[in-house]
């Protein structure tokens, strides 16, 4: 493995040097929480929870993210363990090099390739499909030529035109997060607290609001019977809401890679992944029990849930549905603006090994940022989302996903076993059970996902394979 200090300059890069540049450490706990919580907090919330109690739970939405919760919490205790005792920025790719060596971790790498990149550009394309809907609402339209791929992909691979030009919202936005990453940490993760404080103020008032006019019939049943197909209500449901909640909690993981930015590693690290996990469950419970006892959850399905069911409060509130639409606007952006700092730090600490070209670790002498990495994510994003059908690619995202949480929980237990002496600053209890729990869990979501899933996964990894570099990566 690399050490933390370890970067590359401008001028090193160029001239074929090496010179030891290290990231700017300024995120203390609450930095790393905000981020957390700006990674889970955002279309999940916004959008995601009222379409799942619509179509596979009903009001029985809050035990589902109740369960989620529980098992993402055994994977972020994994997590911690091994950010305190390797306090890194490469995440999961940087603990299974250590535990399994470098050409699986540069698997776990290609995989977290669809989580973090595939998902920005999916969160990029819901954020312009919001702006749109909120700007039409005051007659503000944006002309769908405009904001459309211009292509469409079936599940039978049908490749048809749409007549759009691009998606030139989702593009530019996604480059102007990128070039305030660019700028810095520090300026960046400051941007970011303030968005999630506004964020969570918003859901707070919602709550507050909203719980005054619940209408607990719209709560009956809690747990709608099954309508003879998996996943559509009774508890096949709530399980397939759960598979579903997963990926809303696993922002998680974006504070591990902080790791070579946070002052004190070792600590702020745990604390940030375990009070985002708190704040987050609390927040999401509140919300989806809120939103279906103001409405029926067969209204929900719809890309604004949260102002559907405020909708049903009366027009006295209306100030408070302007405010909700523009935060959900403010919150999604900064969801982007983490899962695109997540990639980037993948890139600099595979760089940094010698996996990917050593430009990608080279750090701005003035800003203190891997800048070829952030521009290269940036663009490789805004090119997906601005081109690219991103629907047919979710299924994929989710299990590369759950292929890195489920090798972070067996690295938990490998390394007991092989280094049982090693300083661990936080320790998981309770070792091998409760990280093994973290593989059935991960192994469980897995298995529940169709079989041309597994395909397109292992055709991924293939493709990695043949990618995969035994020596130094030439500049």
């Amino acid at each position: 493995m690399v050490s933390e200090s370890t970067a590359v300059d401008g001028d090193a890069a160029a001239g074929g040097e090496v010179h030891h540049v290290s990231l700017r450490r300024a995120l203390g706990p609450l930095s790393l929480t905000m981020i957390g919580v700006s990674s889970v907090i955002g279309v999940g919330i916004f959008v995601v929870s009222g379409v799942t109690a619509a179509q596979n739970t009903g009001p029985a939405i809050t035990l589902s993210y109740l369960f989620a919760s529980i098992g993402v919490l055994i994977v972020a205790l994994c997590y911690c363990e091994l950010a305190a005792m390797m306090p890194v920025s490469g995440s999961s790719y940087s603990y299974i090099s250590e535990s399994l060596g470098r050409f699986p971790a540069w698997l776990i790498g290609w995989a977290m390739v669809l989580e973090y990149l595939v998902t920005a550009a999916t969160i990029a394309v819901g954020w312009s499909g919001y702006l749109s809907g909120m700007m039409g609402k005051y007659g503000v339209i944006i002309p769908e030529k405009f904001s459309q791929v211009p292509i469409s992909v079936s599940e039978d691979l049908h490749v048809a035109f749409t007549g759009g030009y691009g998606n030139f919202p989702a593009a530019l936005f996604t480059l102007l997060l990128t070039a305030l990453l660019a700028i810095g940490v520090k300026e960046s993760a400051r941007v970011n607290t303030i968005i999630a404080l506004i964020k969570i103020s918003v859901i707070v008032a919602v709550v507050a609001v909203g719980v005054f006019y619940v209408n607990p019939v719209n709560w009956h049943p809690f747990l709608p019977a099954n309508d003879g197909q998996w996943g559509h209500f009774g508890w096949s449901g709530v399980a397939r809401g759960t598979a579903l909640a997963v990926w809303v909690y696993t922002g998680f993981e974006t504070i591990s890679t902080c790791a070579q930015e946070a002052r004190d590693p070792k600590r702020d690290l745990t604390i940030g992944m375990l009070a985002t996990m708190a704040i987050c469950t609390v927040l999401y419970l509140a919300v989806s029990l809120v939103m279906t006892g103001l409405v029926p959850s067969k209204d929900l399905d719809v890309a604004d849930p949260i102002l559907v069911a405020l909708g049903a409060i009366g027009p006295q509130w209306g100030w408070l549905v302007a405010l909700v639409s523009l935060g959900a606007l403010i919150g999604i952006s900064a969801t982007l603006l983490v899962t695109l700092y997540g990639q980037i730090r993948v890139f600099y600490i595979m760089a940094v090994d010698q996996q990917l070209p050593v430009s990608f670790a080279r750090v701005h002498p003035r800003y203190r940022t891997p800048i070829v990495a952030t521009w290269f994510t940036g663009i490789v994003c805004a090119f997906i989302a601005f081109m690219v059908p991103l629907d047919i690619l979710t299924e994929l995202v989710s299990m590369g996903t759950m292929l890195a949480f489920g090798s972070v929980c067996g690295s938990v237990i490998l390394f007991r076993h092989r280094q049982p002496e090693r300083e661990r600053p936080f320790r998981v209890k309770w070792s091998p059970v409760v990280p093994g729990l973290g593989m059935l869990f991960c192994a469980g979501l897995m298995a529940s996902l169709p079989a041309h899933t597994w395909i397109q996964l292992v055709l991924w990894m293939i493709l990695g394979s043949l990618l995969y570099r035994r020596r130094r990566a030439p500049v």
